[in-house]
């Protein structure tokens, strides 16, 4: 199955003029990151979600109650398609985001974007993006629910400590080799350990893939 992994990294869009197509729940969520995140967001859409139609209220989003329209795509640097299950529009819209040079995130359909939706969990200033690519979704949803259980307040607390203690050691200390040892002491004995537990269905087509050759020899 192939399938572009992409460069990994985050984008800054504080300031900037993000477009958002479809006004469903799922939209709104989008929505809102991309406002934690101090976008200026549009969305374009006939109808909105409840969520939606109050930040439109209290003006923290521009609605066009309408349809889409290529001159939507001036000035944004970044789309998100939500619209599911007409291809036909997300390639158009695929191509006409190409000759804008604006990113495009299309959802459920990693062929038409030009970037990945990762899940993303986060706990004070930690992020962890988690993403197959487009592959397997799902997947990723699923070990966003059980890492949030892992980083809870304490990591919080934890990486806000040593930020503090990052910013005193290179107020104090001014080699930056002796700042590193120090931070790299401060961290002497973490460790994330983990066991990843397989679904049934998985372990039973491992265990037909992996037939021995013993086996297969006198079948």
């Amino acid at each position: 199955m192939a399938a572009n992994s992409g460069f990994p990294m985050t984008l800054d869009v504080k300031g900037y003029p993000v477009l958002v197509l479809g006004g469903d729940e799922e939209a709104a969520e989008k929505t809102q990151r991309l406002l934690e995140a101090g976008a200026k967001v549009i969305v374009v859409a006939p109808t909105l979600h409840d969520l939606l139609k109050d930040m439109a209220a209290s003006a923290k989003v521009v609605h066009r109650g309408r349809h889409f329209r290529e001159a939507d795509l001036e000035h944004v640097i970044l789309v998100l398609n939500m619209v599911r299950g007409d291809r036909d529009f997300s390639r158009s819209l695929f191509e006409k985001a190409r000759e804008k040079k604006c990113l495009l995130w299309s959802v459920d359909q990693p062929e038409f974007s030009t970037a990945t939706m990762p899940a993303v969990v986060a706990c004070g200033h930690l992020r962890v993006a988690i993403s197959t690519s487009g592959v397997a979704p799902a997947l990723s949803g699923f070990m966003k629910e059980d890492m949030e259980k892992i980083f809870g307040e304490e990591f919080a607390v934890f990486v806000e400590w040593l930020g503090d203690l990052r910013a005193q050691t290179k107020a104090t200390v001014p080699d930056f080799e002796t700042r590193r040892a120090l931070l790299r002491e401060a961290l002497d004995g973490f460790r994330l350990l983990g066991k990843i537990q397989y679904p049934k269905v998985w372990l039973d087509e491992r265990a037909k893939l992996t037939v021995s050759p013993g086996v297969a020899g006198q079948a």
